[in-house]
């Protein structure tokens, strides 16, 4: 029997890009193990590199504020599009991330715990809009920049309304100019992050984790390459120099121009523009990753591929 459901096949190939047979096959040489078939997958080069969370279907919306050189992002999450598109729902994501604005560090049970505008608390008045729209919703999560001087300039992608959308992001401009000056530049940065979706600001930022996932998958195909192993140990080290090039925003190449990194395009900007500019942070909230889909009648169209 099959260590494995229709519903992690679903998974695996909305993870990976791969078809449904050859998901089927990496999940049972790799016993169910769902993160094993995925490493699998990629090493035999049959995933994609399309990011997990950028599949996922969790509905709501992200909302960002700035106030002088200050900025938050909030997720706030819904069960249906439907609500997410709901005036009410929307009104209390906006109020909720301005509130965001007054709370200290990034905790969203301190945020839940504020004062709401309307009276009581973000959570009493997440309650009685659970109670009166009759769906389950959630304060998720939240994460503030600032800088000393400079500019705090936000981005939405698919925005449903001022301030709130699918993909909120934050750009933290440390600078002598003016926020004027750097407005419109800032924004060819958030456009930059939500397209390329860095994984940290710099390659010493990159979750230990992952580099060392990319390692082993690095170290697999160098394997199958039958090369000698001191030219296996600099393919390793030549992907994962590539991958930490490729994921932390300082490195990647500026989606302008395609030639220029990001660290040297900021550099540029402010040197012609008289001054001293320091791309000091960012935040880029996508709705919904992380957060597993909920099974659906998909799953049933590949049941009899797993004999489940």
């Amino acid at each position: 029997m099959a260590a494995f459901t229709a519903a992690d096949v679903k998974k695996l190939r909305e993870i990976s890009g791969a078809g449904m047979m050859d998901a089927k096959k990496a999940l049972t040489e790799a016993d169910g193990d769902i993160d094993a078939a995925v490493d699998a997958l990629r090493a035999k080069g049959l995933a994609t590199a399309q990011k997990k969370s950028s599949r996922t279907a969790a509905e709501g919306l992200v909302g960002v504020a700035v106030e002088g050189t200050r900025g938050v992002a909030v997720e706030v999450n819904s069960e249906t599009d439907f609500v997410a598109k709901n005036d009410k729902f929307q009104d209390f994501v906006r109020k909720t991330t301005a509130v965001a604005l007054t709370v200290d560090g990034d905790d969203a049970e301190a945020l839940k715990a504020a004062s709401y505008p309307d009276g009581g608390t973000v959570a009493d008045k997440l309650t009685d809009n659970i109670a009166t729209i009759g769906e389950n919703q959630q304060v998720r999560r939240m994460k503030t920049v600032s800088v000393n001087s400079g500019a705090i300039v936000s981005y939405v992608h698919n925005a449903a309304a001022e301030g709130l959308g699918k993909i909120g992001v934050l750009v933290a401009l440390e600078s002598d100019l003016g926020a004027d000056v750097l407005e419109p530049f800032g924004k060819q940065l958030a456009m930059h992050i939500a397209s390329m979706f860095p994984q940290a600001l710099n390659a010493d930022g990159l979750d230990a984790d992952v580099i060392e996932r990319e390692r082993k998958i690095a170290q697999e195909k160098a394997a199958e390459s039958g090369k000698p192993e001191n030219v296996q140990e600099k393919m390793v080290e030549g992907a994962i120099k590539k991958f930490a090039k490729e994921n932390a925003l300082l490195s990647q190449m500026f989606v302008m121009d395609n030639k220029t990194s990001v660290e040297d395009t900021v550099a540029k900007f402010g040197k012609d523009n008289g001054g001293s500019v320091v791309l000091k942070d960012y935040v880029r909230f996508q709705l919904g990753e992380g957060i597993e889909k909920e099974e659906s009648d998909f799953a049933a169209e590949v049941a009899a591929a797993v004999g489940g």
